[in-house]
């Protein structure tokens, strides 16, 4: 991940309103792909905790840009993870974990920016959630094991995607789920192509790449397709759909691989 792009004001900024805009402010307009592109990160979490088969007790969100989807995890799992290599994408979820709030300002257009708060949602022990700066391909051992990890949108945005998966295969628990969504939007700026997953004529399967990498020892539970909505400024969005693929380990008396 480059740290040029994710390091800067303007990235934060509109991290900040992907993850905690209300929704009026994302999307001013009656016109457009409406809610069910909006607050994707909760419904990246909903989906990935309702697809285990009993509670989590620890949870690593990875890529965990300021970390809604980490707080919405904590709804349910006592010990959650955010991870994300980018320094002040992880400050600015510690405060949030920390006081509950952070002023920021978006972009309305051009030099116009519009003051606004991101908050930490309601009804969540944030006490549960850490937030550390960790290369995702690289996580440092102390972090332990997981019975769910959680991917999303990050895969696009490594230099070795299927070292990621492979060295986060050991990290998941017996019995324990992997959430990985991406709009495979590939781009030699962060991954070298020889190593995009399922982006050529030979290799044109992303989610048969992911879980090649994953190893035989997990199964695919599930699939989604899932839209969200990114503003750049008032008059100019991204509207991407994201495929989600669901991943278990099974538990130690099961080796075998679903077809």
């Amino acid at each position: 991940m480059s740290d040029n792009v994710y390091e800067s004001d303007r990235a934060l900024r509109d991290y900040l309103l992907f993850h905690y805009g209300d929704p009026t402010e994302i999307l001013p307009w009656d016109l457009g792909p409406g809610d069910g592109a909006l607050v994707y990160p909760a419904r990246c979490a909903r989906l990935a905790l309702d697809a285990c088969d009993t509670p989590p007790q620890r949870a690593l969100d990875l890529g965990c840009a300021v970390g809604r989807t980490a707080f919405e995890l904590a709804r349910d799992v006592p010990d959650v993870v955010g991870v994300d290599l980018s320094g002040s994408f992880v400050t600015a979820a510690r405060r949030l974990a920390r006081e509950g709030e952070l002023p920021y300002a978006f972009q309305v257009r051009g030099a116009i920016l519009h003051a606004a708060v991101a908050r930490a949602p309601a009804g969540v022990d944030r006490s549960r959630i850490t937030f550390e700066v960790a290369d995702a391909s690289d996580l440092p051992a102390a972090l332990g094991d997981f019975d769910l990890v959680v991917l999303a949108n990050l895969i696009d945005r490594l230099p070795d995607p299927r070292r990621c998966l492979e060295r986060l295969a050991p990290r998941v628990r017996p019995g324990g789920t992997v959430f990985v969504s991406s709009p495979y939007t590939w781009l030699e700026e962060f991954t070298p192509r020889e190593r995009w997953l399922g982006a050529s004529p030979e290799d044109p399967d992303a989610a048969v790449a992911i879980g090649d990498a994953l190893g035989d020892g997990f199964e695919r539970i599930g699939r989604h397709d899932l839209p969200f909505l990114l503003r750049e400024h008032e008059r100019k969005f991204q509207w991407s759909m994201a495929e989600a693929t669901i991943w278990r380990r099974p538990p130690p008396d099961r080796t075998d691989r679903r077809p």
